[in-house]
């Protein structure tokens, strides 16, 4: 009798047990429940806690395709949003227009529409641009772009929330390489009738963090129809810059990094990159240099 006894309480204590187990298990459950929803609401009001990013730099001047030349290029895109990631872009530039192929971080975009979100809301459908995939499952939106350096009103539709959120963008002409940029304005030493021999001007810096300095005025050298500057940097932190494509390395490094690059010319942006080793793993920055022919002076000039 003893051991019918015993062996109801152990049943009756294992019943116990596996009722409190069903009870934490659904209090789990509607603690995860509550949380997701939680979740759900907090993402639900991202334009209220998700602060845009201000986009272009001081003294941007629109670049409208006629002044670029026909051809695909590489561009860096600054966008408002941290949200809206472009991890890589080509532009093409035919006849004066101009178009971007704009490659997505992610895949939580639907559509695109040029203008505000509120704009967006009462476009028609067939205003809306929708992506395409690339060979690598990438997201892929193709716009039209009026002009470089200058602020484009773009609206991304989220799959998920079915809602239009303002972007805003800038393509950066300091970021095309090559001559993309040689009909808008460049001038050369043979348009300025320089001779050979050495000369100064002043020089501007532009693109990174707007950290860095250079000398200015610039040293100038002419030896035919070459010209060559020597870039005299605020530190000695920079070990090769990069100019069309070509890698220089530093005439010195005692007190300041000195270069001496080739220039295609004054009176419009040269792009650039420079290597620092100032951060705790180097990194190559793109720059692009102003020289400006009205400055332009011999260097023996007293």
């Amino acid at each position: 009798m003893k051991k019918l006894n015993v062996f109801l309480c152990a049943l009756l204590i294992a019943a116990a047990a596996v009722s409190c187990g069903d009870n934490n298990e659904t209090s789990i459950e509607e603690s995860s429940s509550s949380s997701m929803s939680e979740i759900s609401a907090d993402e639900s009001s991202e334009k209220n806690t998700v602060a845009p990013e201000s986009v272009g730099f001081e003294g941007m001047t629109p670049i409208y395709g006629d002044s670029v030349a026909d051809g695909e290029y590489s561009i860096n895109v600054d966008s408002s949003s941290s949200m809206f990631k472009i991890v890589e872009c080509k532009l093409k530039v035919s006849g004066g227009k101009m178009t971007a192929d704009m490659v997505m971080s992610g895949t939580g975009y639907e559509k695109l529409f040029i203008g505000t979100s509120d704009e967006a809301e009462n476009a028609a459908e067939s205003d809306f641009i929708a992506y395409t995939e690339n060979s690598e499952g990438q997201n892929v939106f193709t716009l039209p772009v009026e002009a470089l350096d200058s602020v484009i009103d773009c609206a991304a539709f989220s799959k998920r929330k079915e809602l239009w959120y303002d972007r805003q963008l800038v393509f950066r002409a300091d970021s095309l390489s090559g001559d993309a940029l040689s009909d808008s304005g460049a001038v050369t030493a043979a348009d300025l009738g320089l001779a050979d021999g050495d000369y100064t001007a002043d020089v501007e810096l532009s693109g990174g963090s707007g950290k860095a300095k250079i000398d200015s005025p610039a040293k100038i050298t002419v030896n035919g129809d070459t010209v060559t500057a020597e870039i005299r940097w605020g530190s000695n932190n920079y070990d090769y810059m990069i100019v069309e494509g070509e890698k220089y390395l530093p005439v010195s490094m005692d007190e300041i990094s000195v270069f001496e690059i080739p220039i295609n010319g004054f009176d419009h942006k040269i792009n650039i990159s420079a290597d620092t080793t100032a951060m705790s793993t180097p990194h190559e920055i793109e720059y692009s240099l102003y020289f400006d022919s009205s400055t332009i002076t011999p260097a023996n000039a007293e």
